[in-house]
């Protein structure tokens, strides 16, 4: 992934698309079924008398712990159940009390952490978007509280004669898909070295279409790192395939007049447009999917990885792009003056540092005005935490002269996605020429951090090295992901 280039915003027709994300959380540990507490002795006291089976206030009027059918039950439907189910990506199921009950105490602990539902962004003392955002997983803090008190109680199950009705679960595919686009062939990948491929496919369209809703999934997520996917407006690259489909590509493309329409990295749900706002594909695109393998160790083979694509019924009133604006290598690209740096500023993330950071302030030139309607982060492994907002050079009647777009303290390679703001888009923050977008991102290259650990390993490595801006697992990354939208009749 790369520093898109500020004019190609202005270019009617330029759809820079990226959904970051990537795959499958991992679960450390397992927690205990718990069906009893401990007393002041240390012995096991049984909890029917301080919990009833209904969640109903005891027989000696102390309120009766929460259960599973009344109270938590609708909870994990709600807000655990879109991932942790049969067929899931989670490692477990919780849909059932048999399945859950085991989990108590570690889904209260993951809740309380933070962890769990995977929701990255978040309100902190230095950011405080204007918006909240649309399918915010975290649970409040009565609902953690009611997780909290069921796990110390012994996960009691209730009655369920009288059990909560269930709401749905959260909606992680796309809805009314109109065509899937698969790589046509096999990739195998062993060894120790990343490999980096484009495929390029047809998608068959004799007109325009226009498209507000993408959703890419990764044939195997062990190896697939991340994916882009490009409108080949010209279809260049139809010339550079070999006879099964692809060609090597770094990064890119590897062609001209290409943009970015869509990407994934793990945990990435289904991406959808704001009303009347689309991304547009011209007649006689072909569309490229570059994707990166990392490898495991092991010979491991991607069959099915895909695109989904739904197009929107008429040209929209807006058009939708993703641009992704960061991964500054030198002060003439909007890098800042960071710890250790001597004479220049350099992306260099030292090996055992803690708590590194890497700022960047990047002026928009030659753009039209765009307004903002999502707003997401991107680093590798070695990354903790970035947040990226804007500091505007005029800013209109109402507008703050700074802002924040996103937070993400608790940074998780394996749960990125973009964040939506649940606003109108007419209320949506406004990106104007001159202004700039600042960013900070925190890095941890040392054994502490579980996922530099993981990473090193993988390469054979027992120890961190330096780590420099790029495109590898063992590089890194600073970058902002923004969903904005153009007028169209403001083009004319």
């Amino acid at each position: 992934m790369v520093c898109t280039s500020t004019r190609a915003l202005a270019l009617l027709g330029t759809s820079l698309l990226i959904a970051a994300a990537c795959g499958k959380e991992e679960v450390a540990s397992a927690s205990a079924s718990a069906t009893a507490t401990e007393s002041d002795s240390g012995a096991a006291t049984d909890t029917t008398d301080a919990a009833t089976t209904d969640g109903s206030e005891s027989d000696s009027g102390v309120d009766a712990a929460p259960t599973w059918h009344q109270q938590i039950a609708p909870i994990v439907a709600e807000s655990c159940s879109g991932c942790h189910r049969d067929s899931g990506i989670a490692p477990f199921s919780l849909t059932t009390y048999e399945e859950s009950a085991p989990w108590a105490l570690l889904l209260a602990d993951s809740v309380e952490r933070g962890a769990m539902p995977p929701f990255l962004a978040t309100d902190t003392p230095e950011c405080q978007p204007r918006h909240g955002w649309i399918d915010d997983l975290r649970l409040s803090d009565e609902q953690a509280g009611l997780l909290r008190a069921w796990a110390d109680a012994g996960a009691p199950e209730g009655d369920p004669a009288t059990a909560a009705p269930l709401p749905q679960p959260p909606q992680l595919d796309l809805v009314d898909p109109d065509i899937r686009l698969t790589i046509p062939t096999p990739v195998t990948v062993s060894g120790n070295g990343d490999k980096f491929l484009c495929f390029s496919i047809d998608p068959g369209l004799d007109a325009d279409a226009w498209v507000d809703g993408l959703q890419i999934s990764a044939g195997n997520p062990k190896i697939v790192h991340h994916v882009l996917v490009y409108v080949d407006e010209d279809a260049q690259s139809a010339d550079l395939i070999g006879p099964d489909g692809s060609y090597p590509c770094f990064g890119g493309p590897g062609v001209g007049n290409a943009s970015l329409i869509g990407a994934w990295a793990p945990g990435m749900p289904a991406f959808n447009t704001p009303p009347d706002t689309a991304f547009r594909i011209p007649a006689g695109a072909r569309i490229i999917m570059n994707m990166h393998y990392h490898p495991t160790g092991a010979e491991e083979v991607d069959d099915s990885s895909a695109v989904e694509l739904r197009y929107h019924p008429s040209i929209p009133a807006n058009l939708a792009l993703l641009a992704l604006i960061g991964n500054a290598h030198n002060s003439g690209a909007g890098l800042l003056p960071g710890p250790g740096d001597s004479g220049s500023p350099q992306f260099k993330i030292p090996a055992g540092a803690v708590d590194h950071t890497e700022s960047m302030s990047i002026r928009l030139d030659d753009i039209p005005d765009l307004r903002v309607w999502s707003a997401g982060t991107h680093l590798h492994y070695v990354g903790t935490d970035m947040v990226a907002g804007i500091r505007r050079a005029a800013p209109q009647p109402g507008e703050p002269e700074s802002e924040c777009f996103v937070h993400t303290p608790n940074w998780n390679f394996n749960w990125q996605r973009a964040y939506v703001y649940d606003a109108p888009l007419a209320e949506a923050p406004v990106v104007r020429a001159g202004d700039e977008i600042v960013m900070r991102c925190t890095y941890n290259n040392s054994m502490s951090n579980p996922y530099v650990v993981q990473a090193l390993a993988e390469q054979g490595l027992g120890a961190p090295v330096d780590v420099y801006l790029g495109e590898e697992t063992l590089d890194e990354m600073c970058l902002g992901i923004f969903g904005v939208a153009i007028n169209l009749a403001d083009l004319f």
